[in-house]
């Protein structure tokens, strides 16, 4: 996954909050040839379908402007889901005390994916209570590539 250019973040932070929206964050993933340009959005009141089409269509023409994005790529807007993706420090402490599964750029303690329940962030630190040891251990905020709460699923 790579990170998006900043002049663009906040292009899109400003777009989609002037639409009502809150842009959750943005990923840029390969597929094949092209590139996947994924946006998550969420609102109180929950993403609709129709939430996703009307931002798309407004982002694409801001797109279609400034063309940021080289090379081709397909662009979508969804929702964070159920398995939330967490992009920012202020993500992880909106969501303590739950479960994460969490993928580092490089291995630390010889490990690049954990999963665990977030515990506790200081400073840039984030601090998880690993599934199955119930050792503590702390990833450094820029340590990780991507980061998911796994969402609880109650019948």
């Amino acid at each position: 996954m790579r990170k998006i250019d900043p002049v663009l973040h906040e292009r899109l932070v400003t777009l989609v909050s002037a639409m009502g929206y809150e842009l959750i964050g943005c990923e840029l993933l390969p597929q094949g040839r092209q590139m996947i340009f994924r946006i998550y959005i969420d609102s109180e009141a929950g993403v609709t379908v129709d939430d996703c089409s009307l931002v798309s269509r407004q982002v694409s023409a801001m797109m279609d402007v400034c063309d940021p994005i080289e090379g081709r790529y397909s662009l979508e807007v969804s929702s964070p889901g159920i398995n939330r993706p967490l992009f920012e420090i202020k993500h992880y402490r909106k969501y303590m005390g739950k479960q994460v599964k969490i993928k580092l750029y490089a291995p630390i303690d010889q490990r690049r994916q954990y999963k665990g329940i977030l515990q506790r962030i200081e400073g840039e630190d984030i601090y998880l209570l690993v599934e199955g040891s119930g050792q503590e251990v702390k990833l450094p905020f820029s340590a990780i590539e991507k980061a998911n709460l796994i969402g609880d699923i109650c019948f």
